[in-house]
């Protein structure tokens, strides 16, 4: 009796060493290209470094500093503009687009790969399109807007007032077919025979959508929300090609603060305090989320 034991642990042992021989180069790859520069940037975020001289070790200045530094307030507030701009619209044109494509619409394959083509296309690729659309002087939407009377249209890209929804704007239409894709998915997972029942009851189409629909998506929708509040504090690659976070500073967001101070005024240690706290206040958002779909989340 005790040798087929024997056997039967040595090819368990032999299946663990399979295992961890597969899992050995991913783990290697999280451990040098995530976790020792996300530890590295923690301890750097308590240094003065150009990334030439000696390491300073600084304390907490980097993150008093960030309290009174005009720049980093004003990167905060765009960045939460953005956010306020672009989730919620982006969120709700996803659901009706999903919703139009479950009921089953003409031409339904070609709407749906129209709406997800933008996600994708390459980020330069969108950017060249939409400075053309955007030109302040040979763009289709001034000259529409011309057409119509207005004299004077807005300079899209190049007014501080109009330059960050202008890139919320390509940001959501870049945006809408993925998370259009998810709610399309949790829409068709939804029971049939609710909306029979509800048909039954004589609920109409809205209260339908509001009473079966909604309860039923929340899942999705409190993922959606999470997921697009993180995408949005990210943004960087829009700002980049787009404006540069011009005109003036009314582009500037977190993440392009944090690539402009370390790259361009080689600050790494101010750059990472500003990483950290923008670690931070995603992290709040994030609890909040978590905290208030307790009271809606189906």
């Amino acid at each position: 009796m005790g040798a087929p034991k024997k056997k039967k642990s040595n090819f368990t042992l032999k299946n663990r060493l399979v295992a961890y021989a597969f899992l050995l180069p991913n783990i290697i790859g999280f451990l040098v290209f995530i976790f020792i520069p996300v530890i590295a940037s923690f301890l750097m975020s308590f240094t003065s470094w150009n990334g030439f001289g000696q390491i300073e070790f600084i304390g907490f200045e980097n993150y008093v500093n960030l309290i009174h530094d005009p720049n980093f307030r004003i990167s905060f507030i765009n960045s939460i503009l953005f956010l306020l701009i672009s989730v919620p619209i982006t969120l709700f044109l996803s659901m009706v687009a999903a919703v139009a494509l479950n009921k089953g619409i003409r031409f339904v394959k070609v709407f749906r790969t129209a709406v997800f083509l933008p996600y994708v296309t390459a980020t330069v690729a969108v950017a060249a399109v939409w400075q053309l659309v955007f030109n302040p002087t040979m763009g289709p939407i001034n000259g529409f807007l011309s057409s119509i009377g207005i004299d004077n249209p807005p300079g899209w890209l190049t007014s501080p007032e109009w330059a960050l929804f202008s890139v919320s704007i390509v940001y959501i239409w870049h945006s809408v077919g993925y998370y259009m894709v998810l709610y399309l998915a949790g829409l068709q997972s939804i029971p049939k025979n609710l909306y029979e029942a509800a048909d039954i009851d004589g609920a109409g189409p809205i209260s339908k959508f509001f009473n079966v629909t909604i309860p039923m998506m929340s899942p999705i929708i409190f993922f959606t929300t999470i997921i697009g509040v993180i995408n949005s504090f990210k943004v960087f690659d829009f700002i980049f090609v787009l404006t540069d976070g011009g005109p003036g500073r009314s582009t500037h967001v977190l993440v392009y603060d944090i690539y402009n101070t370390a790259f361009k005024q080689f600050e790494y240690g101010y750059a990472s305090a500003m990483a950290y706290v923008l670690f931070l206040l995603i992290l709040i958002f994030t609890f909040l989320q978590y905290q208030g779909q307790k009271k809606w989340n189906n």
